[in-house]
C-alpha cells in the first residue's frame, strides 16, 4: 500500500472518530439543556415540586462522581470499550427516564443517566490526545467548545418545541437515535483494545472519591434551602466530605493503580490548569445563572426575549474557541490566549456588576457580554491542550477526566456561591431599609417577575432595586474569582507543544 493511500486512509479515520466525538459531545450537552426546559410540565405531569432540584442534582451528582473513574479505566482498558458502557448506560437511563410515571421513579432514571454522561466529556476529550498531536490539538478543542456552546443555545429551543408538540417524555427519546449514531461511528473509527492484561481496580479510591463527592456537593446543593446549614443532615454530609480527604490520599498512596495518581498533582502544569479551569467555571456559574433573572426581573423583558439577550455570550464562546484554537495549532504557543481571555472575562465582569448596580440597560451589558464570551472561550480548549500536552500518556485519560471532575465541582460550587451571596445581600438590604414592616425576608426571596407585578407600585420598584444590587453583587464576586485564575495562570509554564503523538498509544485507540 503506498504512503498516499495510507495517508488517506488514515485522514478518513481521524474524520471518522470526530464526528463520532462530536456526537457524544452532542449527546452530553444537549440532553442538559433540554431537560431545562420541560422541567415545568415534568412537575405540571408528576408533581412533587419539592424534589424538582432532585431532578438535576441526581444527574450531576452521578456524572461527577464517575468522571474520574472513567479516565483511570479508559487508561488501562481503552477508550473504545468504556465508550461503549458510557453511550449504552446513558441511553439506557434516557430510555427508563421516558417511561417514568413517578417523580421518583424520574430522580433515579436521571441517575442512572448521569453514570453514563460522567464518562462522555472526558473521553471525547481524551480521545482527541490519543489520535491528534498536541500542537494540531487547539483547533479541534476549540470545535468541541462550539459545539457545546451550540448546544446550549440551541437545547432550550429544541426542548421547548418538543414537550409542546410531542410531550416531555420524548426530550428523553431523542438521545437515542444521537447515541447510535455516536457508538457506529466510534465502533468503525477506534481500533480495537489490546489483548486484555490484568489490571488492578482502584475500589477503594473510587468509592472515596463517591463518598467525598455526593457529601460536598449534597452540602452545596441542599444547604440553606431544603435544609438549614446547622442540620443533621448537612453536617453529616460535610463531616463525610472531610473524612474522606485524608483517607482517600492514603489509599491512593498505597493502591498500585490508583484511580487519581497523586504524582499528578505534582505536575505543576497539570495542577495549574485545574485550577484555572475549576476558577474558571465557578465564577462563570457564579454570575453567569443570573443573566436570565435579572434580564427579567429588573429589566423587565420578555422570558422569550432574555434567552436572545444570552446570545452575544454564547457567540463570543463559540467565535474565541475556534479562533483561540486555530491560533494555538499556528504558533505553537498556548499561555498568552488564556491570559488574555481571563483578563478580559475580568474586566467584562466588573463591568457588567458596576453596570447593574449602577443602573444601566441592555445598551452596556450587551457588549460586555460579547467581551466576556469572547474572554472564557479562549480558556477551556487551551487548557486542556495545556494539560494533556504536559501529562504522560498513560495518564493521559485520568488527568483530562480530573480536569472534566474539578470543572464540575467549580460549576455546582459557583451556583452555590451566588445563591447564597444573593439571599445574603437581599436581606441585608431589606433589613437596611424601611420596607421591613411591608415585606419579609422569606417573601422577598420568592419574589419573582409575576409577584412583583401585583406589588403596589412602589413596593414593587423597591424590591427590583434590591435584586438589581444583589444581582450585580454576584456579578462582581464573579470577576472576582475569574481574576483569581487570571493571577493562577501567570504562573503557568508554557511547555513547547508537541509535534507527534506519543508512543506507545494508549490501549484501544
Amino acid at each position: 500500500m503506498s504512503a498516499q493511500t495510507t495517508d488517506a486512509s488514515d485522514q478518513t479515520r481521524l474524520r471518522t472518530i470526530l464526528t463520532g466525538l462530536m456526537l457524544v459531545l452532542t449527546l452530553a450537552a444537549l440532553d442538559q439543556n433540554i431537560v431545562a426546559t420541560a422541567l415545568p410540565r415534568i412537575v405540571s405531569d408528576l408533581g412533587g415540586v419539592s424534589h424538582l432540584s432532585w431532578i438535576v442534582t441526581s444527574y450531576v451528582l452521578a456524572s461527577t462522581i464517575t468522571m474520574p473513574l472513567y479516565g483511570k479505566l479508559s487508561d488501562q482498558y481503552g477508550r473504545k470499550p468504556l465508550f461503549y458502557a458510557a453511550i449504552g448506560i446513558f441511553m439506557a437511563g434516557s430510555v427508563l427516564a421516558a417511561l417514568a410515571q413517578t417523580m421518583n421513579q424520574l430522580i433515579l432514571y436521571r441517575a442512572i443517566q448521569g453514570l453514563g454522561a460522567g464518562g462522555l466529556f472526558p473521553l471525547a476529550q481524551t480521545t482527541i490526545g490519543d489520535v491528534v498531536s498536541p500542537r494540531e490539538r487547539g483547533r479541534y478543542q476549540g470545535l468541541f467548545g462550539a459545539v457545546f456552546t451550540g448546544c446550549s443555545v440551541a437545547g432550550p429551543v429544541l426542548g421547548g418545541v418538543i414537550t409542546d408538540t410531542l410531550s416531555w417524555h420524548w426530550i428523553f427519546y431523542v438521545n437515542l437515535p444521537v447515541g447510535a449514531a455516536a457508538l457506529g461511528f466510534i465502533s468503525v473509527g477506534l481500533r480495537r483494545p489490546a489483548a486484555a492484561i490484568h489490571h488492578r481496580i482502584d475500589y477503594g479510591g473510587a468509592a472515596l472519591i463517591a463518598l467525598g463527592t455526593t457529601g460536598l456537593l449534597l452540602v452545596l446543593s441542599l444547604g440553606g434551602a431544603s435544609y438549614d446549614w446547622a442540620s443533621p443532615q448537612i453536617i453529616g454530609c460535610a463531616i463525610a466530605a472531610m473524612v474522606s480527604i485524608p483517607l482517600f490520599i492514603w489509599q491512593e498512596r498505597r493502591s498500585a493503580e490508583p484511580v487519581m495518581p497523586l504524582h499528578l498533582f505534582g505536575n505543576k502544569t497539570v495542577l495549574l490548569s485545574w485550577t484555572v479551569l475549576a476558577l474558571a467555571f465557578t465564577g462563570m456559574s457564579a454570575a453567569t445563572v443570573f443573566f436570565p433573572l435579572f434580564f427579567q426581573l429588573v429589566l423587565g423583558v420578555a422570558p422569550a426575549n432574555s434567552g436572545l439577550l444570552t446570545g452575544p455570550l454564547m457567540l463570543g464562546i463559540v467565535t474565541s474557541s475556534v479562533i483561540g484554537g486555530r491560533l494555538v495549532t499556528r504558533t505553537g504557543r498556548y499561555k498568552r490566549l488564556p491570559v488574555a481571555g481571563l483578563a478580559a472575562a475580568t474586566l467584562a465582569f466588573l463591568g457588567l456588576g458596576w453596570g447593574a448596580m449602577a443602573g444601566y440597560g441592555v445598551a452596556l451589558m450587551e457588549p460586555l457580554l460579547i467581551v466576556l464570551g469572547l474572554g472564557l472561550g479562549l480558556v477551556m480548549p487551551t487548557m486542556t491542550v495545556a494539560l494533556q500536552n504536559a501529562a504522560d500518556p498513560r495518564d493521559m485519560g485520568v488527568a483530562t477526566a480530573t480536569s472534566a471532575f474539578f470543572r464540575s465541582l467549580g460549576s455546582v460550587m459557583g451556583v452555590a456561591l451566588s445563591g447564597g451571596i444573593l439571599a445574603a445581600h437581599l436581606k441585608s438590604l431589606l433589613a437596611a431599609s424601611a420596607l421591613t414592616g411591608q415585606l419579609d425576608a422569606p417573601t422577598l426571596l420568592s419574589s419573582g417577575v409575576q409577584q412583583i407585578a401585583h406589588m403596589p407600585a412602589a413596593l414593587g420598584l423597591a424590591v427590583t432595586g434590591f435584586y438589581r444590587t444583589a444581582i450585580g453583587a454576584t456579578f462582581l464576586v464573579g470577576g472576582a474569582i475569574i481574576g483569581l485564575a487570571f493571577l493562577v495562570v501567570l504562573f503557568l509554564p508554557e511547555l513547547p507543544l508537541k509535534t507527534a503523538l506519543a508512543k506507545p498509544a494508549p490501549r484501544g485507540d
